[in-house]
């Protein structure tokens, strides 16, 4: 369990970066709501920016590419209705 709010916006950082996880992805592998990453990851620019600004580029690209990946899951729905 993490102790300060602190710690678990950085480890939440960590886990985007690495993985390149969306929100959701995230608060699915902490257990948490994906309002909690949103807010833990606003809270982050005041304890690192620089882990921040690294969050910032991969949620951002994230939001750029969701009408793709919303296209693909309806695709692979419809596919495996056959």
């Amino acid at each position: 369990m993490v102790n300060t709010i602190e710690e678990r916006a950085c480890q939440l950082a960590v886990y985007i970066i690495e993985n390149g996880a969306t929100v959701r992805s995230a608060a699915k592998h902490f257990r948490i709501s994906k309002s909690t990453v949103h807010k833990d990851c606003q809270r982050l620019e005041q304890y690192n920016r620089s882990l921040y600004q690294q969050v910032r580029q991969i949620l951002d690209k994230n939001k750029r590419e969701r009408h793709i990946r919303g296209g693909m899951a309806t695709r692979r729905k419809y596919m495996n209705s056959r």
